[in-house]
């Protein structure tokens, strides 16, 4: 009698489950995106809400929740409901660089989440200030070796992606850069373009205008082939540098226990929205790559990048308070 009520009580909850599913979204969606309107996060979440609204039948509404390096919005998505009415924009720094850097860290990257998509990818670089004493990466790496700790290198933040890049670039080159944090890339690229730091270690859309304008000098990009604008330039990954190559990424997740159905709902959509024309324009005018894998692929990029800022902050000895 008892196994039977349970069978019927499993039963009844997964066709609720079903139900739910057939009928999400029945309302509309919040998507988180962890950081301050403008920029590239903000561009590729607010892309993929307007194309999911039009294909969902839903509003997905965004709301910005900044602060903490993203930590604040990410920990917003971990603790709502996991119904697929929450869901958020996930980055390196969010589900990576943070909870490396910081253990204490209210969620954890793995564990709280249920990824849904990759939605775009971005290319990082190292550049200049053209007064620096090297034209290409083989000068600047002689540069670098022979003056141990002489240079020094600016990033949006410690324990922002450019920092972890610039050591990840250390680690692997056996060199010694300072590192300069600032409250943002724009600060930084100002005291670069200034010549007051020699160095910038950046996502490549914020530094390309300058780039562009010959007031910054290119030396490595992190991306899978040389870039089209910059056909000169090598790639980490064809210098034999695979640890620093990975690219930039801006996800989709929603939080752990949201229902299978619901994700593959939400990937789908994600998916058939990278597809349209004008949505991919604006991304490639940011800097941006669209991608739109499986749950399970970026599920995947997760728990890689997480493991590998993990091992870069022990052996780097970071700390966010330095």
């Amino acid at each position: 009698m008892q196994s039977s009520k349970i069978a019927l009580a499993l039963g009844l909850a997964a066709a609720a489950t079903l139900a739910q599913a057939q009928s999400f979204p029945s309302k509309p969606i919040r998507l988180i995106i962890p950081f301050a309107p403008g920029g590239t996060t903000d561009i590729v979440g607010r892309g993929a809400a307007d194309q999911m609204s039009r294909i969902l039948g839903q509003p997905v509404v965004v709301e910005n929740r900044a602060g903490g390096g993203g930590s604040i919005g990410a920990d917003a998505i971990a603790k709502a409901a996991p119904d697929g009415y929450t869901i958020g924009i996930s980055t390196v720094s969010t589900m990576a660089v943070n909870p490396a850097c910081n253990p204490k860290l209210s969620y954890d990257p793995i564990k709280d989440f249920k990824p849904i998509t990759n939605l775009a990818n971005v290319a990082n670089v190292i550049a200049v200030n053209p007064n620096f004493p090297a034209k290409d990466y083989k000068e600047f790496l002689a540069a670098l070796k022979a003056n141990p700790g002489k240079y020094s290198y600016a990033t949006s933040g410690t324990c922002a992606f450019g920092h972890m890049l610039g050591e990840q670039f250390k680690v692997s080159t056996k060199t010694f850069m300072v590192h300069i944090p600032y409250r943002g890339a724009g600060p930084a690229l100002n005291d670069v373009l200034a010549g007051q730091v020699p160095i910038m270690v950046d996502n490549l859309p914020s530094s390309m205008p300058y780039i562009k304008a010959g007031k910054l000098r290119p030396i490595v990009v992190a991306w899978n082939k040389r870039i089209d604008a910059l056909p000169n330039v090598p790639t980490f990954g064809e210098l034999g540098l695979k640890e620093p190559n990975d690219p930039a990424w801006y996800g989709l997740v929603a939080p752990a226990g949201t229902p299978d159905d619901v994700i593959k709902k939400l990937n789908e959509a994600a998916v058939k929205a990278l597809q349209d024309k004008d949505f991919q324009q604006r991304l490639r005018a940011a800097g941006a790559e669209p991608s739109g894998n499986t749950p399970a692929e970026h599920s995947a990029e997760i728990k890689k990048e997480f493991e590998k800022m993990k091992h870069l902050v022990k052996v780097q000895n970071i700390k966010l308070e330095q």
